[in-house]
């Protein structure tokens, strides 16, 4: 089902950019969420189609969207425990667990962040611009990572918060494992990503549509066989982090899809096998306050399971 949206290009809009024009005529829209209509191909001015919007506009054109509109599906909510780190009138952050999906999509209907959200007092109080699937979602983290998350409580609070991540203003920092001993104390990964040409499950770099993609790394401890690092995203692409060490061929401990087939022994190999994912926790998450514009800036421990391995290779030579 798409949405169609018709406008004329008046004279106070003439010399703007365009996709500055249409973010302020869909006022509940972000900056992502326009750009995204460009991507889909949805964007037409004077009936053709255009797939970027730096063009200036000018009095008279017409402009037409078609904008998707979501299926309905009923998502019914769950008495799920959240580890609520922060909250407010205005944005709610999340210490997400190991294992917990963020939102409904086809396989995982229930168990979900939104399924506990929705049961958690004041859900009528969540955003509704990613429809009603995604209630107060502004970015997620994979279901295997751990960590930390925004969640905003209001479509003012969530168009803030989106388009702070789109001008790469806020602060995420991971803890990482990774296999083999990276020589260097720090890096920079920049390298595109896009779509996986073989497996549209995966993102590769230089893959379908590529990306502009930026990781910075620091190395935290070496074990020789593995090395912890801390990761700082310049960028927020799918699977970033674990796209990128995979491509330097440091990939993540437990990594089901960018891992190596690495045999480890011992503890670690029935620790590893216990994780059932990668080794990765959003530990650090820092924004400006959607109301007041304070900085604001919240971390979160490693959990127990990712603590027992390194607790494990700090007193092993294997």
């Amino acid at each position: 089902m798409m949405k169609e949206v018709r406008f004329t290009v008046t004279a106070e809009e003439s010399g703007k950019r365009l996709d500055k024009v249409i973010a302020g005529r869909l006022e509940s829209y972000s900056r992502s969420q326009v750009r995204k209509l460009f991507e889909l191909g949805n964007v037409y001015v004077d009936r053709k189609d255009v797939s970027a919007g730096k063009q200036k506009v000018a009095e008279g054109m017409q402009i037409y969207l078609r904008i998707p509109q979501q299926e309905h599906l009923e998502i019914r909510p769950e008495n799920i425990p959240l580890d609520i780190v922060y909250e407010d009138e205005d944005v709610m952050v999340i210490n997400k667990r190991r294992g917990m999906v963020v939102h409904p999509a086809p396989g995982n209907y229930s168990g979900t962040l939104v399924n506990a959200l929705l049961y958690y007092p004041g859900k009528e109080h969540l955003s509704d611009i990613n429809g009603e699937v995604r209630p107060g979602i502004v970015h997620r983290i994979d279901k295997d990572t751990s960590g930390l998350l925004m969640i905003a409580k209001n479509n003012a609070a969530h168009k803030s918060l989106a388009d702070q991540l789109y001008v790469h203003s806020i602060k995420r920092q991971y803890i990482a494992l990774v296999q083999d001993n990276i020589k260097e104390d720090d890096g920079v990964i920049d390298a595109p990503i896009g779509r996986d040409r073989k497996n549209r499950m995966k993102r590769s770099v230089n893959g379908e549509n590529p990306k502009r993609a930026v990781t910075h790394f620091h190395v935290l401890e070496r074990f020789g066989f593995c090395t912890l690092i801390a990761c700082r995203l310049e960028t927020g692409r799918t699977h970033q982090i674990r796209v990128h060490m995979a491509s330097i061929r440091h990939p993540l401990v437990g990594d089901p899809m960018y891992g190596s087939r690495k045999t480890w022994k011992g503890q670690m190999a029935r620790l590893v096998s216990q994780m059932n994912g990668q080794l990765l926790h959003a530990q650090i998450l820092g924004f400006q306050h959607p109301s007041t514009g304070q900085y604001m800036e919240f971390s979160a421990p490693l959990p127990e399971e990712f603590q027992d391995v390194l607790d494990h290779l700090r007193h092993t030579e294997e």
